[in-house]
């Protein structure tokens, strides 16, 4: 059945951080938070349980492992035991927890930055020591292309005076939405072996490939790499979904395995039980022929944006993701100019009244940049641009 992607509900009213944190006359483009409905198959799904009438304590079943681990064979071809299967609060609740378990403090957590705010927050929350490796642009016209270097990654392991622990990779990633190829993974997944470095992969935007990309997860690729690796995926993003708390880490190494579920047990968090319900039946399947129109109709609203940009902003550069519904968008050359005089990020808030991600939030190299989302109906994504036009003409 088609869905419309142009309608959805009004969250003004509603606890939506991205909604209320600004005034009701910004438009909010920043947050990772689709403002599309939850598939239907989801919200009945939750429905059902609360026609139930209990909403008391529950475990993570055999039957939620079985299915999340059926769903990486039937996009991935990965093999996973459902044993490996460990439920967590969400992916940002799981690399805290896997840093508490393979490091001590001072240890290094390795990074590629830019990179996902909440990264940065690993460093404060388990006293670890700072290791960035950081990508390299290649621009063609207003085009930018992040470029793995290897021997700038190789360089980063054991800086800062501290070994290098923890390798923790955003894989597709955030903000830049690049796609890694099996090469560079590869090349990655081997240095950090080298270096006897536990790998934390996050691959929550893993099925919002836009272009035809290939993910591959980064514990398929052997089972040497598969050992010192912890993959975190969810629903969350895919299925917008997020508010529902419910993430897995798969863990094939059965005593990381075991030191990772000692460590969330000491946290006394639980995943809620809509939660696995909603995880459970977002990944069964039922949801795929909305996620395929979604793609599609994401990928439409990336490439009219870039168009906007390319037109309208001539100075600009950015990114065309691979996967994520995300921009990543460089105003230097406006702020250089003169014409952005303070952070692009609080010129378009202040002066266009539209609230994007602050570039700085995602390291230094963030500079001048701001995040976009495009995970909203293309009449928002034009309103947003044409706002941000006139603010700066």
């Amino acid at each position: 059945m088609p869905y419309n992607f142009d309608s959805t509900p009004n969250r003004r009213d509603s606890h939506s951080l991205k909604w209320t944190t600004y005034p009701k006359d910004v438009l909010p483009l920043w947050v990772a938070d689709m403002d599309f409905e939850t598939p239907a198959p989801i919200r009945d799904a939750l429905r059902a349980a609360l026609d139930h009438g209990v909403l008391g304590y529950e475990l993570l079943k055999p039957q939620t492992q079985q299915v999340v681990a059926a769903r990486m064979d039937r996009l991935h071809g990965w093999q996973v035991d459902p044993d490996w299967v460990v439920e967590t609060i969400g992916v940002v609740n799981g690399f805290n927890l896997a840093a508490r378990t393979v490091c001590v403090e001072g240890d290094g957590v390795l990074m590629q930055t830019p990179v996902y705010n909440k990264f940065y927050e690993l460093y404060e929350n388990v006293t670890l020591t700072r290791q960035f490796a950081p990508f390299s642009f290649m621009r063609e016209g207003n085009i930018l292309a992040p470029q793995l270097d290897l021997d700038v990654f190789a360089r980063s392991f054991h800086s800062n005076e501290a070994r290098t622990r923890m390798f923790l990779l955003c894989h597709p990633h955030n903000p830049m939405g690049n796609v890694f190829s099996r090469e560079e993974l590869v090349g990655m997944a081997e240095l950090c072996l080298q270096n006897d470095v536990a790998i934390v992969s996050d691959e929550i935007h893993s099925e919002l490939i836009l272009d035809g990309s290939k993910h591959i997860p980064l514990a398929m690729l052997s089972k040497d790499v598969a050992d010192k690796t912890i993959t975190l995926i969810s629903p969350s993003k895919t299925f917008n979904t997020a508010g529902l708390f419910c993430a897995f880490a798969i863990i094939p190494n059965a005593d990381l395995r075991e030191r990772y579920k000692k460590t969330a047990g000491q946290t006394t968090g639980h995943v809620s039980s809509l939660g696995v319900i909603g995880a459970e039946t977002a990944f069964s399947g039922a949801c795929d022929d909305w996620l395929a129109q979604l793609r599609t109709y994401l990928k439409a609203n990336r490439d009219f944006a870039a168009d906007y940009l390319t037109e309208n902003f001539p100075q600009a550069s950015y990114t065309v993701p691979a996967a994520t519904y995300l921009h990543w968008i460089d105003f230097g050359a406006y702020v250089k100019s003169g014409q952005i005089t303070t952070s692009p990020y609080e010129f378009f808030l202040n002066k266009a009244k539209v609230a994007l991600s602050d570039g700085r939030t995602f390291g230094a190299e963030g500079e001048n940049f701001v995040r976009l989302n495009f995970g909203a109906p293309r009449s928002l994504i034009a309103e947003g641009l044409e706002r941000m036009y006139k603010a700066l003409d």
